[in-house]
């Protein structure tokens, strides 16, 4: 299934990036009161609720049709391209321009849903501020305050409305071209992808040459091996934004995403002579959102000496700590060494994230793990977990319930993970555990006393009144026989 994409468009300096920020809940978009501050495409994950979606931030539109601000142009209209929904970012502050009218008239002619937002509103009267905005005649907008994330939970909902159904975004020949085990190869430019795709299928089935950049686009093959059907998907390879130059090459980046997210397994290729980089941590990080079993798969690890194989597993365990569940495999795609196990691992990480967990197992895994060490105390008591049960697969996804699970710090998260992980024996795959707290149901409803109550209320409250009035006389008698 392909997440769906959200554009993010409008001129420059409207908080476009901001709110790229505050969606995806990180800091990749750089931020700053200068317009046209960002040029290029970005691109994120935002998961809301069950639905998941990616968001691309665009660079501002201006009046200059030559130079830099061309360039950028292109990119939104890239981005207009593969969008299911856009979202026409306008400043409250500042007013319609021109540029608002020029945009709005151009996304008109899009047959595809456009959400007007207006943001910066804090700290000003919204109503007479987004007063202007409904000449666009793009229906009511959405203000918020990308900032301090006022408005959004409205405008995600506003967003969930328009995106397409979740039946609807598989294609017409989906079921052929994700049939069986699907294994998506990804990676930087120039690992070895398409070598290995090939070398996998037995043929020269895509395209290989030694220059990055070959694959432009996700090749998806099914084929079938040992009477059991797979679906390779061969992406094109993801690098630094500062180092992407060509458009087409900027356009098959966010089909690369999709493909992890549609994938089963995915082999993560790395080229062993070149090391690990910052950017294939980047990347495995964005694998581990998708949340799917994974492979590392270092290649022309037949090239490399004594000295160079030490080196890359000291990175291995530097740079990618967070990877300790993933299987890590030296190969050599040319050569075939080490790749013909691959099958047999991709069968064992297919199982292990399609595992069917019985209620009666976790719970009592959950027990051995609670005995074994005890969650912490909060304001004087213990957090309490009760029972756990399965909430779903690819990746598996434990549900853990119990009281004031939301105050759980994460090292105590991270535990338990590592505890299933353990116990179930599930090797390549990542679990995810989903606390939620038992309701008080009398939490907010008010204790109506009887008469009797109300009596027996109202003649303690005549004692202690009583009683604390003695001690204030008897405190007064012994301060007067002292003065005297």
């Amino acid at each position: 299934m392909s997440l769906p994409v959200i554009a993010l468009v409008g001129r420059p300096n409207v908080g476009k990036s901001t709110l790229f920020n505050y969606l995806t809940r990180t800091r990749d978009a750089l931020v700053a009161d200068y317009p046209g501050l960002t040029r290029d495409r970005k691109y994120g994950r935002v998961k809301r609720g069950e639905r998941a979606y990616l968001l691309v931030d665009t660079g501002g539109i201006t009046d200059d049709v030559d130079g830099i601000d061309s360039v950028a142009k292109r990119q939104v209209e890239l981005a207009l391209d593969e969008a299911d929904v856009v979202l026409f970012l306008v400043d409250a502050r500042q007013g319609l321009n021109s540029a608002d009218q020029a945009i709005s008239a151009m996304l008109r002619r899009l047959s595809k849903p456009v959400i007007l937002v207006t943001n910066k509103i804090d700290g000003i009267n919204a109503e007479l501020a987004v007063a202007d905005f409904h000449s666009l005649g793009m229906g009511n907008p959405v203000s918020i305050a990308a900032t301090h994330g006022r408005g959004v939970n409205e405008l995600l909902l506003r967003v969930s409305e328009d995106l397409p159904a979740e039946d609807e975004v598989l294609d017409a020949d989906d079921e052929a071209r994700y049939a069986g085990v699907s294994i998506a190869v990804v990676g930087r430019p120039n690992v070895g992808k398409s070598t290995l795709v090939n070398r996998l299928l037995g043929e020269e089935r895509v395209v290989v040459f030694d220059e990055a950049g070959t694959t432009r686009d996700s090749v998806y093959i099914p084929f079938e091996r040992n009477g059991k059907r797979y679906t390779l998907i061969d992406t094109a390879g993801m690098r630094r934004r500062a180092k992407v130059t060509l458009l087409v090459e900027k356009f098959s980046i966010i089909k690369a995403l999709q493909s992890v997210e549609q994938a089963n397994v995915v082999i993560y290729l790395i080229d062993a002579s070149e090391g690990i980089t910052d950017q294939d941590a980047h990347l495995l990080g964005m694998v581990i959102e998708a949340g799917r079993a994974l492979i590392i798969g270092f290649n022309k690890w037949d090239g490399l000496d004594f000295d160079q194989r030490e080196l890359i597993k000291r990175q291995t365990e530097v740079k990618l700590p967070f990877l300790d569940y993933a299987e890590k495999h030296p190969i050599s795609a040319l050569h075939g060494s080490g790749v013909g196990k691959l099958f047999d691992v991709v069968h064992k990480l297919y199982e292990a994230a399609m595992v069917d967990m019985s209620t009666s197992v976790l719970t009592r895994i959950l027990k051995d793990a609670v005995a074994a060490h005890q969650p912490p105390m909060v304001n004087t008591r213990r957090i309490k977990l009760k029972h756990a049960h399965q909430g779903g697969r690819n990746p598996p996804v434990i549900v853990v319930h119990g009281n004031q699970t939301e105050l759980l710090p994460a090292a105590y998260e991270r535990y338990l993970m590592n505890y299933y992980r353990t116990k179930l024996g599930l090797d390549g795959t990542p679990v995810r555990i989903v606390f939620k707290s038992a309701e008080n149901p009398y939490k907010e409803v008010k204790n109506k006393l009887s008469g009797r109550q109300l009596h027996k209320k109202k003649r303690l409250l005549e004692h202690h009144r009583k009683k604390k009035k003695d001690l204030k006389q008897k405190k007064n008698s012994r301060d007067t026989l002292r003065k005297g």
